[in-house]
């Protein structure tokens, strides 16, 4: 199987974003640690399929403190982050199934000038129904459930999502308990709907919002930022499969303790436009 130069293609992203930014904005940067655990990002769930194609991941969300958000939030920065991806991946061999895209959001856990990366597989293009109600009159649930679905829990855990409904709240007996004052007992659902996992608020006191937006039943894309009146969860999936020597699918981070939960500051997304 075909591999990745993870020290080349770091060098190589290094290279086009300053040289990209330095005259796009001139005076801004992007820590090297941002730019170290993309590359890593990219090396990890990267795709070997079987006539030796290597394809690279098309979902990013950046996990960044609010300094740092701050900068990269500005449209200019992310395409240039965007446009160095697409490059420095197709230098080194890479397929992209569709233009990448990056989501970024805030923790004010994470340290100044670092990073938590999740990358995902969209096999489908973006559309504007995204984060949009679905039309559930005709519908029913379909039996198989979404391949290598998770969610990003308090930025750090990894939830799979093997069940076709998983109900989130406060109460022990749900599927996925979150301890915090501010979930309702019974505060959501996630439920298996024509191969698509799509969330539903409970009724919940503090609601639930897809992508900044509150929602009472929201399709779900990779990179989905999903709030529980303010706690933070990331949906992702793997599509097609990861390799098999890779046992989960998880945000690079460093070996630190468990830390609190995400809550979302701002948040931005960007996509790269197909030439």
């Amino acid at each position: 199987m075909k591999k990745i130069n993870l020290t080349e293609l770091e060098a190589r992203l290094q290279a086009l974003i300053e040289v990209d930014l330095m005259s796009a904005i001139p005076g801004k940067k992007v820590e090297d640690t941002i730019i170290q655990k993309l590359a890593a990002a990219i090396q990890l769930h990267t795709i070997s399929m079987d006539d030796g194609t290597l394809v690279a991941p098309n979902v990013y969300t950046l996990i960044l403190p609010p300094d740092s958000a701050k900068t990269l939030q500005e449209n200019r920065v992310v395409e240039v982050l965007l446009q160095s991806i697409n490059t420095a991946g197709q230098e080194a061999g890479l397929q992209f199934v569709t233009a990448p895209t990056i989501t970024i959001t805030t923790d004010e856990n994470i340290p100044k000038n670092d990073a938590n990366i999740v990358a995902s597989h969209r096999v489908e293009p973006m559309t504007d129904t995204q984060a949009s109600p679905l039309e559930t009159g005709n519908l029913e649930e379909a039996g198989s459930i979404p391949e290598n679905a998770f969610l990003i829990v308090e930025g750090v855990k990894v939830f799979p999502l093997h069940e076709a409904v998983v109900n989130i709240g406060r109460r022990l007996d749900n599927q996925l308990v979150i301890d915090d004052p501010r979930v309702s007992r019974n505060h959501a659902q996630l439920r298996s709907i024509k191969g698509r996992f799509v969330v539903f608020d409970l009724n919940s006191t503090g609601g639930t919002f897809v992508n900044g937006q509150r929602t009472s039943q929201s399709v779900l894309y990779p990179g989905d930022v999903i709030s529980l009146a303010g706690v933070a969860l990331i949906f992702g999936q793997d599509n097609p499969p990861p390799r098999p020597d890779l046992k989960d699918t998880a945000p690079l981070q460093n070996s630190a303790a468990e830390r609190p939960t995400a809550v979302i500051k701002e948040r931005s997304t960007a996509k790269l436009k197909k030439k």
